[in-house]
C-alpha cells in the first residue's frame, strides 16, 4: 500500500511558475511509474504529464507539452512537476497517480493523492 501526498499547489498569476510535489510513503515507491492528472470543475480528468521509474523517459499532453517539466527524486520518494509559463485555463485540482510496471503510460493505476489546488489568476 502505498500513499501520495500532492503539495506546492496555490494562486499564481498568468505567466508565473509554480512546482507541484508527490510524496509517498515508502521507498518501493521507485519501482513504480508516476503519472500527473488534473480536473477543472466541470470538465473531465486529463492527463497531464508522467515519468518512468529510472527518471529517463517522460511523457505529457500537447496542452502543457514545453510549459511542463515531470521529474523525479527516488531518495526522497518524490515525483515533481515544474510549471512554467501559467495560464488561466491551468487551473484545476492536479493530482498524482502510481503504477507498477515499466510503462511510462501504464493503461490504468494503482494509487492515486487527494490532489493539490492550482489557480492562475489573469
Amino acid at each position: 500500500q502505498v500513499q501520495l501526498v500532492e503539495s506546492g499547489g496555490g494562486l499564481v498569476q498568468a505567466g508565473g511558475s509554480l512546482t507541484l510535489s508527490c510524496a509517498a510513503s515508502r521507498r518501493t515507491f521507485s519501482s513504480y511509474v508516476v503519472g500527473w492528472f488534473r480536473q477543472a470543475p466541470g470538465k473531465e480528468r486529463e492527463f497531464v504529464a508522467g515519468i518512468n521509474w529510472s527518471g529517463d523517459s517522460t511523457v505529457y499532453a500537447d496542452s502543457v507539452k514545453g510549459r511542463f517539466t515531470v521529474s523525479r527524486d527516488n531518495a526522497k520518494n518524490t515525483v515533481y512537476l515544474q510549471m512554467n509559463s501559467l495560464k488561466p485555463e491551468d487551473t484545476a485540482l492536479y493530482c498524482c497517480a502510481a503504477a507498477g510496471g515499466l510503462r511510462v503510460r501504464p493503461t490504468s493505476y494503482d494509487y492515486w493523492g487527494q490532489g493539490t489546488q492550482v489557480t492562475v489568476s489573469s
